[in-house]
C-alpha cells in the first residue's frame, strides 16, 4: 500500500488543484465573504454544526479522553460532515489521505483543518518558550516559529495551538514553562512574535500556519498556581496586566483564540460573556474563530455554572465560543437547541462563517492538499539550516546566574579533567522539554554529548549520581568518586520535561527527588562545581546560589540543549541571556513579581534587621522580601558599566516625546550582547500604580571596551492604562524613569507629564 499510495495521492493533489482553481481567463473570482456566504446557504443544520466538532486524532493526547484505535475511525464522520477538523496527527500522507475524503466523498467538499501543539518547535525542538523568551530576541523568537510552521505545514498541519499569552507570576503553576513570563508588556511583544512567525504574511502560504492565541483569559492568574483553578481578580488587574498579550497578538492577526479552562470572576471563560462577546467581540472586533479548550464545555457543568450538557453548549455558543473542542456537545446538543429556540440560528450561522473563513484563508478550498506533499515534507524537516537555528536559539536562550571568581568560561589549563554528573546529563528525552510531542526522544544532544565535543583535549568523565524520580542514594558513592578525580565538575540537574506544562504544578519548587543532596555530596569533595539547572519556571536555588560558584539557568534547550550548553561553557558563546521570571528565595513568597504594588507600609530592608519600628511592616521574619534573582537579570563573561543617564527635558506634554539616554560600556575583555531596561514608575495615579514597570528595552553587541550611548524615546501613550474610570488613557503627574541592566540594579531620573488625553 505505501508503494502506491503516494504516487496516486500526488494524482489527486494535482488534479484537485485543477478542480478547485479551474475557473476562465478574465473571470473575477468571488471574495472570501461572498464564496463563505454561498457555501452557507447549501448547508443543512447538521452540516454546519460539524463545522463547529474538532477530534483528537489517534496518535496521543492531551486531554482525558484515550483514543487507542488507528487511521480509520473518522471516515465516517469525515463522509457525513460531522466533524471539522481533527488535531494532533501529522503527517502528508495520512492526512492527504483523510483530506482526500472531506473533499470527495462528503456532500459540500469541505476541507479539514489539521491542527496540533505545535509549542515550541515539530521534529526539530527549540527551547521551551520561557526560554526562548531569555533571549529577549524578539527576531529570533519570531524565526523559531516560522521554522516550526514550516515544518508543521509540510507535515499537513495547518493550525496550531500557540502561542500562549497568559500572563505567569506563580513559579507553582505548571504551564509557566509554555509562556513569556511575568511582564505584560514582554509577553505581548512575544506573544505577537510567535504570532507573525508561524502566520507569515499570508496564510495561504503552505508553510505558513494559523496561530490560536490562548488562554483567553488570566488563566495564568489560578489561585495557589494550582491549574485549571479559580481565577478573581479586578477589572483593572485584568485589563492592565491579563488582557494586553492577547491584544498584541490580535493585532499581529492570530486567526484564532482558544478560551480558557478556568472561571473568572465567577463565570467560566468559555461563556463569559463580559471578556468573550463585549471584550473581544465588541470591543476589539475580532473577527476570527475562537476555540474552546479540550472538553471545557463540559466542565462548565462540573464547575457549576451549567446543569447539564445541553446547557452547556447553549451558554458556550451564546457567548461566542465558535468551536467545541472534544466534548462533542455542540454535535449532540446545538441542533435540538436550535430547532427549540432556546439558541438563535444567527450564533450558529455567525460561528460557521468564522470556521469557514478560516479554511477559506488557509487556501483549502482552492487546494485541500496545500499541507499534504510528502516531497515537501523531507525537504522541510530538520534540516541543517532548522537545525543551526535551533542551536543559535538555545544558545541566545541560556541565562548565568552566578560566576563567583570567572569560573566560566572553562579554560583549557584549569579545566583538563571534566566530571560531568546529574541526572539530565546524558538524558536525551527530556532535553525536548514539555509540549515537544513531535519530537523523537532519540533526537537531542545531551549535555554529555555536547561536552565531550567541545572539551577538546580534555578528559571527560561521567557518572549518573541519581534519578529523578527516585530518592535513592545508591549512585552517590560513584559520583562523589568521579568528582573526586576532576579539576571540575558540571552537574546537570533540574526538572524533568513532564514536570512541566499542563497539569505539572508543583507545591515544592526546589530541585526534585535527592537532586539537591546530590550536589552537596558533591560539593563536600572541594571540586569546584558548575550547575546546569534545567526547568520549565523559576526554581528555589537558594542553597546553590549560597554554595555554588558558578550556576546557568539552561530550561529544556531542544534538539540541540547539549551543543548549545557546551558552546557557552567553553567560551564559544557569551551568554547574554535575561530573567523573563523572578526567581525566589522560598516558596512561601509566591505569586512574586517585579512589578508589585508599593504598601502602605512598605518595606525594603534586611529581614533580620533589629528594631520595633521594622515590626509592622509589609515584610516577612525569615527571607527577604526580593527576588533571590530578579525579572530582567542575567550575567556575562565580560562586565557592562552604566553611567550619565540623562532625559531630554523634565516635563513631557501630550504630542511630545522625551528621550532618555544613557552611556553603556563594556569594561572586560569579552565581545558580549546586552539588554539594555527602561522601566517606569507612576507616582500618582487614579488607580495605585506598580513600583516599576518595563516600557523598552534594546539587546544591544559590544566589543571589549566599547562605550554606546543608548537611547529611549518616550511618549505619553508609553505611560497610558486603564485608571479608576475605565477608560484608557495616560494622567499627568510624576514620574520616574529607570535604566539598568535588569529590574533591580537601575539608575534613576525623574519628569512630570503635564497634560493627560485619551486615546
Amino acid at each position: 500500500m505505501k508503494k502506491t499510495f503516494i504516487p496516486l495521492l500526488l494524482l489527486a493533489v494535482l488534479g484537485t488543484t485543477m478542480l478547485f482553481s479551474s475557473f476562465k481567463r478574465g473571470e473575477k473570482k468571488d471574495s472570501i465573504d461572498q464564496r463563505v456566504e454561498k457555501l452557507l446557504a447549501k448547508m443543512t443544520l447538521e452540516e454546519k454544526v460539524g463545522q463547529l466538532n474538532f477530534v483528537v486524532g489517534d496518535l496521543f493526547n492531551t486531554g482525558p479522553t484515550v483514543r487507542t484505535s488507528e487511521s480509520d475511525i473518522f471516515n465516517e464522520a469525515i463522509r457525513k460532515g460531522e466533524i471539522t477538523g481533527i488535531f494532533n496527527i501529522h503527517g502528508a500522507a495520512y492526512t492527504g489521505k483523510l483530506q482526500k475524503i472531506a473533499v470527495e466523498k462528503s456532500r459540500l467538499g469541505i476541507p479539514l483543518l489539521i491542527g496540533a501543539d505545535v509549542i515550541h518547535g515539530f521534529k526539530t525542538v527549540f527551547p521551551i518558550p520561557l526560554g526562548e523568551t531569555a533571549s529577549w530576541d524578539l527576531a529570533a523568537i519570531e524565526r523559531s516559529a516560522s521554522i516550526a510552521a514550516k515544518e508543521s505545514a509540510a507535515s499537513g498541519i495547518s493550525l496550531t495551538f500557540a502561542p500562549m499569552a497568559d500572563v505567569a507570576r506563580d513559579a507553582r503553576w505548571g504551564r509557566t514553562a509554555e509562556g513569556a513570563g511575568e511582564d505584560p508588556y514582554l509577553v505581548s511583544l512575544v506573544t505577537a512574535a510567535r504570532v507573525k512567525g508561524f502566520q507569515g504574511k499570508d496564510l495561504s502560504d503552505p508553510l505558513t500556519i494559523a496561530a490560536c492565541v490562548k488562554h483567553f483569559v488570566a488563566y495564568g492568574a489560578a489561585e495557589a498556581g494550582r491549574d485549571y483553578n479559580t481565577v478573581d481578580i479586578s477589572e483593572y488587574e485584568l485589563r492592565n496586566t491579563y488582557l494586553p498579550p492577547f491584544k498584541a497578538a490580535l493585532d499581529a492577526g492570530s486567526a484564532t483564540l482558544m478560551s480558557s479552562f478556568n472561571e473568572l470572576n465567577g463565570i467560566p471563560a468559555t461563556a463569559n460573556n463580559k471578556v468573550m462577546r463585549q471584550i473581544l467581540r465588541d470591543e476589539w472586533g475580532f473577527k476570527g474563530v475562537v476555540i474552546s479548550d479540550w472538553q471545557n464545555i463540559l466542565e462548565m457543568t462540573a464547575h457549576g455554572y451549567a446543569k447539564d450538557s445541553a446547557h452547556a453548549g447553549e451558554l458556550a455558543i451564546k457567548a461566542g465560543t465558535d468551536m467545541d473542542m472534544m466534548a462533542e456537545i455542540y454535535l449532540k446538543e446545538l441542533p435540538k437547541l436550535v430547532k427549540s429556540g432556546k439558541v438563535d440560528q444567527k450564533y450558529l450561522d455567525d460561528a460557521v462563517r468564522r470556521v469557514l473563513w478560516l479554511k477559506f484563508k488557509l487556501g483549502l478550498f482552492d487546494n485541500p492538499y496545500l499541507y499534504s506533499n510528502p516531497k515537501t515534507e523531507k525537504k522541510q524537516v530538520r534540516s541543517k539550516e532548522n537545525l543551526q537555528a535551533a542551536f543559535e536559539m538555545a544558545q541566545r536562550s541560556i541565562v548565568l546566574l552566578k560566576n563567583e571568581n570567572n569560573l566560566l568560561p572553562l579554560q583549557a589549563s584549569t579545566a583538563k579533567k571534566i566530571a560531568v554528573i546529574g541526572p539530565l546529563a546524558d538524558n536525551k528525552e527530556d532535553m525536548n522539554g514539555t509540549w515537544s510531542f513531535f519530537g523523537e526522544a532519540q533526537h537531542p544532544v545531551t549535555f554529555l554529548e555536547g561536552i565531550k565535543k567541545y572539551a577538546k583535549g580534555a578528559e571527560v568523565s561521567y557518572a549518573q549520581g541519581c534519578e529523578l524520580y527516585s530518592d535513592s542514594k545508591a549512585k552517590f558513592d560513584e559520583a562523589v568518586a568521579t568528582a573526586k578525580k576532576a579539576d571540575v565538575v558540571i552537574m546537570a540537574i533540574g526538572e524533568s520535561a513532564v514536570m512541566n506544562g499542563e497539569g505539572a504544578s508543583r507545591a515544592n519548587i526546589t530541585l526534585p527527588g535527592n537532586q539537591l543532596e546530590l550536589v552537596k555530596a558533591i560539593h563536600a569533595t572541594g571540586k569546584p562545581i558548575i550547575a546546569l539547572v534545567s526547568s520549565g519556571r523559576a526554581l528555589e536555588l537558594t542553597w546553590l546560589d549560597e554554595n555554588i560558584p558558578a550556576i546557568l539557568a539552561t530550561w529544556s534547550l531542544g534538539s540541540e540543549a547539549g551543543n548549545a550548553a557546551a558552546s557557552v561553557l567553553f567560551g564559544e558563546y557569551v551568554p547574554s541571556g535575561k530573567l523573563p521570571v523572578s526567581f525566589p528565595r522560598a516558596v512561601g513568597q509566591l505569586p512574586l513579581y517585579y512589578n508589585h504594588k508599593q504598601t502602605g507600609r512598605a518595606y525594603e530592608g534586611d529581614h533580620s534587621e533589629p528594631g520595633s519600628e521594622r515590626v509592622y511592616k509589609s515584610r516577612y521574619r525569615d527571607v527577604p522580601n526580593t527576588a533571590l534573582y530578579p525579572f530582567g537579570y542575567g550575567l556575562s563573561y565580560t562586565t557592562f558599566k552604566y553611567d550619565n543617564l540623562k532625559i531630554s527635558n523634565d516635563k513631557l506634554a501630550a504630542g511630545e516625546q522625551l528621550q532618555v539616554s544613557i552611556d553603556v560600556t563594556n569594561t572586560g575583555n569579552y565581545a558580549a550582547e546586552e539588554v539594555v531596561q527602561l522601566y517606569t514608575r507612576d507616582l500618582v495615579g487614579s488607580i495605585t500604580r506598580p513600583v516599576k514597570e518595563l516600557k523598552k528595552f534594546q539587546k544591544l553587541a559590544f566589543n571589549p571596551g566599547e562605550k554606546k550611548t543608548v537611547t529611549f524615546t518616550l511618549a505619553p501613550a508609553d505611560l497610558a492604562f486603564w485608571g479608576a474610570d475605565l477608560t484608557y488613557g495616560w494622567e499627568p503627574g510624576d514620574f520616574k524613569v529607570f535604566v539598568g541592566p535588569n529590574s533591580r540594579d537601575v539608575q534613576e531620573a525623574s519628569f512630570t507629564l503635564l497634560k493627560s488625553d485619551s486615546l
